[in-house]
């Protein structure tokens, strides 16, 4: 099966289109190497796909020939995602939001001033 059409098949990605662009854009690797999505994957074969800056590791149990129902997803792969991709994801999440909110608009004076002051510092 194409790797585009299995990945979709397990509800990794919502459409057939979303995984071909993920595989166009290099986001879709089989041992560190590149995947075009009309490569075939077959049973055994672990998967890396760059998601949300989290790097899934998903090992192919077997394939299915149609999309599968959500409860049955554990019959086709296996997630070996490390739990430190969910907590680094969670301390960027973190990180971007203490300073600025999104959408607070440019800088103040007051902000470039304590930017000033805290590079005066080192």
């Amino acid at each position: 099966m194409r790797i585009d059409k299995f990945l979709w098949c397990i509800r990794f990605y919502k459409t057939r289109s979303l995984a071909t662009e993920a595989c166009k854009k290099n986001h879709v690797k089989i041992d560190q190497v590149p995947l075009k999505p009309a490569k075939e994957v077959f049973g055994g074969e672990r998967i890396t796909i760059r998601e949300n800056q989290i790097n899934h590791l998903i090992e192919v149990l077997d394939i299915p020939q149609n999309r599968v129902g959500a409860k049955l997803l554990e019959l086709y792969r296996r997630d070996l995602t490390p739990k430190t991709e969910f907590e680094n994801q969670e301390a960027l999440k973190y990180a971007q939001d203490y300073y600025r909110k999104k959408g607070t608009g440019r800088p103040t004076k007051k902000d470039r001033r304590d930017l000033e002051d805290f590079k005066d510092e080192d």
